[in-house]
């Protein structure tokens, strides 16, 4: 006659238990880690891109200071020399043109230099043919409120400008209307930039109508380069918040290797 097996009583349950328990602490951060670990590239992929790779793609710091130290040159000189228009004006274009020349020697891109010396171009002409300085802003102005009404309309339509230029440097189309996350989050990153713009002309209107020009350079340099490099920021943080993190981790992927001349 086959003998019952002993049945455990309750004590020797709970050490088993407890032990179960001590080892699955003891594991669970491995596990997590584990998990958490990217993956090694594959053969013939693209390695993939970290955080601070993407904001090097789209030029760092030094994409900031292509566009506003002309701007900040002006205001220096001019308050320097006692208000002398011309000399101002030289001096800001040959800064714009010295920043060209350095990104030209160090094979750099210059996407932003373009767009700041083009800008001190016009409003090196304007200012000169008025013979009245604080015309020397009046393109910025204008340029903000073109800025901030094409975003805001794309915003509207459910076209955010930031979604149509990612689908035309990835070369997928209109692919991104159709992810809800993504919809949102390039409508949102969009908005952001026309906070920007709306920002710069509540405060930099004003001052222009009312003639005070010390003032006027003061919040177009504090509206320049410190609020541009916050904005940009802040859209980064709200697109990448707005989507899963696979769907951010591809995105930002796409924008800087395709920034950087990479398929």
């Amino acid at each position: 006659m086959v003998e019952p097996t002993p049945r455990r009583d309750s004590t020797d349950r709970n050490v088993e238990d407890n032990l179960e328990e001590k080892l699955v602490e003891i594991l669970q951060p491995e596990v997590e880690a584990a998990a958490t670990t990217p993956r090694a590239d594959e053969p013939g992929q693209p390695p993939r891109s970290s955080d601070k790779d993407f904001f090097h793609a789209l030029g760092g710091w030094g994409a900031l200071l292509d566009i506003g130290l002309p701007w900040i040159a002006f205001l220096v000189v001019y308050a320097a020399t006692g208000h002398k228009l011309q000399l101002s004006l030289i001096i800001a274009i040959g800064c714009a043109a010295a920043i060209a020349l350095v990104r030209l020697v160090r094979r750099q891109p210059l996407r932003n230099v373009f767009g700041g010396f083009v800008g001190v171009l016009i409003s090196a002409w304007v200012a000169n043919r008025t013979g009245n300085a604080k015309d020397f802003y009046v393109p910025g102005l204008l340029t903000n409120l073109g800025y901030g009404a094409l975003y805001l309309v794309t915003v509207l339509i459910r076209w955010p400008l930031f979604g149509v230029l990612y689908g035309v440097i990835t070369q997928t189309g209109t692919a991104w209307r159709k992810d809800p996350a993504m919809l949102k989050g390039f409508s949102r990153a969009t908005m952001v930039f026309v906070g920007l713009f709306a920002v710069r002309l509540i405060v930099q209107v004003p001052l222009y109508f009312t003639g005070s020009l010390n003032a006027l350079g003061i919040a177009k340099i504090g509206l320049g380069l410190p609020f541009y490099a916050l904005s940009l920021w802040l859209a980064y943080a709200v697109l990448r918040g707005s989507l899963p993190p696979a769907k951010w981790d591809e995105v930002r992927d796409h924008v800087t290797h395709l920034l950087r001349g990479k398929k």
